[in-house]
């Protein structure tokens, strides 16, 4: 997959099925997480077999895995999730996208690869 190019919508596409072939336990793979100043959960980044895949929860009512709300809301209320290739164009520095409680927010896929490389756990945005 490296050194091939993929457009981002086949590149989005590989990540969720590398992401579901890690199955029920993707939990055990856990690269880096992303939360935000509030302790929200941002984002996660997780490792397979194509590289790190980075997994936000985007658009209305956000929520991180732990993250309650003040008001019940239904299943189609969560938002969706992105799934992206963490290394996808290095030579551009393209934003993701993330969501949390406190809003919108978009994270720089350089300094996620950055925080891996120096063998971070966990970032903290603000």
């Amino acid at each position: 997959m490296r050194g091939r190019y993929l457009s981002p919508s086949q590149r989005r596409a590989a990540a969720q099925r590398a992401l579901g072939d890690l199955g029920a336990d993707r939990r055990n793979h856990v690269l880096l997480r992303i939360r935000c100043s509030a302790s929200h959960h941002v984002a996660v980044v997780f490792r397979t077999e194509l590289g790190p895949v980075f997994v936000s929860v985007v658009g209305f009512r956000a929520h991180g895995s732990r993250d309650f709300a003040d008001v019940a809301h239904s299943p189609h209320g969560r938002g969706t999730e992105y799934v992206d290739l963490l290394d996808g164009d290095r030579h551009a520095d393209d934003e993701l996208p993330a969501h949390c409680e406190c809003g919108a927010r978009l994270l720089s896929r350089r300094a996620l690869r950055r925080a891996i490389d120096s063998a971070e756990r966990l970032v903290l945005v603000q």
